[in-house]
């Protein structure tokens, strides 16, 4: 019998036909996941991280939805949409917000906090500020 993995340091990327491999974190890992698995068309990242700090970035999933679970601390989930903004606090570990497909959001960390993302990977963006549709 295999040993159990940690996802901290192992995460998962979830074929479309629902195979599931192992990647080992590194500090080059978003490079090589996109060298090796080229636009992550029809992928899933799961993954967990770990927050000291508000994020700095907001960042946006078009090709899916994101759930991002609490497993420990204190995060406020934000969510901008057609020029409005939404906020889920997390605080309750297990409990978990869906990002809707196209919608930009980021973290305000309340305390140390980690989290785990089941993340449609395929044209992710990361910006300062969010782009707001329609704008």
């Amino acid at each position: 019998m295999n040993d159990p993995l940690q996802i901290a340091s192992n995460f998962v990327v979830m074929s479309k036909e629902f195979e599931a491999e192992t990647v080992t974190v590194s500090p080059a890992l978003y490079s090589e996941l996109d060298k090796q698995y080229g636009d992550f068309a029809g992928r899933l990242l799961i993954s967990s991280h770990t927050f000291d700090d508000d994020w700095p970035t907001w960042e946006v999933h078009p090709n899916g939805d994101e759930i991002v679970v609490l497993i420990s601390g204190d995060v406020e989930m934000v969510l901008a949409a057609e020029g409005a903004g939404e906020s889920v606090h997390l605080r309750e570990p297990g409990s978990f917000v869906i990002v809707p497909r196209g919608v930009w959001h980021t973290a305000k960390i309340r305390k140390p906090t980690q989290m785990m993302f089941v993340t449609p990977g395929e044209g992710t963006d990361n910006r300062e500020q969010p782009v707001r549709q329609g704008a």
